[in-house]
């Protein structure tokens, strides 16, 4: 596995162009965010969902965090995603770790 990739954890101007730059907007679309990230975090490492499921649940974490800025959390979630689509179980139980920290360490700076 390739090492993390060293994207921006949150990309405040980014999240300032998306949210038009309301303060209470922004604030408001990082709880959306850091509550989504505590449904599908758990998920993605579970060994009693399918590829399939756990792919899924990437893709929308990968979106999620396009949508606010978190761009180091969306490409371990694109790779991983990627990983479990294709079927390279190692590499997507190398990027779970990797991306459960970029979770973490993004939600740490709302």
């Amino acid at each position: 596995m390739r090492d993390a990739p060293m994207e921006t954890l949150l990309d405040r101007a980014h999240l300032d162009r998306q949210t038009f730059g309301d303060e209470d907007l922004a604030r408001e679309v990082l709880a959306l965010f850091a509550g989504q990230c505590d449904r599908l975090v758990p998920g993605l490492a579970d060994p009693a969902l399918d590829r399939q499921a756990r792919a899924d649940l990437a893709h929308t974490l990968k979106g999620s965090a396009l949508g606010v800025g978190a761009a180091r959390v969306a490409a371990l979630a694109g790779r991983l995603e990627a990983a479990l689509r294709a079927g390279d179980d190692g590499t997507a139980g190398g990027l779970e770790p990797a991306l459960a920290q970029a979770v973490r360490e993004t939600l740490a700076l709302l």
